[in-house]
């Protein structure tokens, strides 16, 4: 079995969604078909990455992107940091997946009980300290809690808190010069996404 490659440009922000959602479900239902590392497969990527989607996702264990979307070695361009935050040196990747390798499609993945985003509600609503760089980490969190209903259930509010922060980088990297640029003309599209530890399932966020 050899993987197939489809090049950046003549890949979709829409058919890059339908590759990650027909992966999501292979994932949930045990089909996952990704081929047997071959020395020939090697030999072609070590040649050039043409990856089909970008994904920024937390660095919690339990969500690696890969087996999430049932993808292959150069199919998925990952960037994983706790709590999936955007900050500098974050920004530049994603600007690097956009120059030089053409994603079309851009998601911010969360996932439910993302324990940076638990520490981030600690800080915000009970002042619970933490060390500095974690403090430092949680700054890019605490403007996306200033809307949600703090007399929700714990459970439900950490799944609010989960959604608004992702809902926040979406909202950043949208508006920022080249995400509106490349958005009017329809060649970029940037999404929003939750992953339930508890079933497997992605769940793209609407508008």
């Amino acid at each position: 079995m050899t993987t197939q490659h489809h090049p950046a440009s003549s890949t979709t922000a829409l058919h890059s969604l339908n590759r990650l959602k027909a992966g999501n479900a292979r994932f949930l239902a045990g089909t996952s078909h990704a081929p047997t590392l071959q020395s020939e497969i090697l030999s072609e990527l070590a040649q050039a990455q043409q990856p089909y989607a970008t994904i920024l996702s937390c660095s919690d264990s339990r969500v690696p992107p890969e087996l999430v979307f049932d993808a292959w070695l150069g199919e998925l361009f990952i960037i994983r940091v706790a709590g999936n935050v955007l900050g500098p040196t974050i920004a530049g990747s994603l600007q690097y997946a956009h120059t030089h390798l053409h994603t079309p499609l851009f998601v911010v993945m969360g996932h439910e009980g993302c324990g940076a985003i638990q520490a981030a509600v600690a800080t915000k609503f009970h002042e619970e300290p933490h060390p500095e760089r974690i403090a430092d980490l949680l700054k890019n969190i605490l403007p996306a809690l200033d809307d949600i209903d703090p007399t929700l259930p714990h459970d439900q509010f950490v799944l609010a808190a989960v959604e608004a922060n992702v809902r926040h980088t979406v909202q950043i990297l949208r508006a920022s010069p080249a995400g509106k640029e490349h958005q009017t003309d329809g060649e970029v599209q940037v999404l929003g996404a939750v992953y339930s530890l508890h079933t497997g399932q992605v769940r793209f966020l609407e508008d």
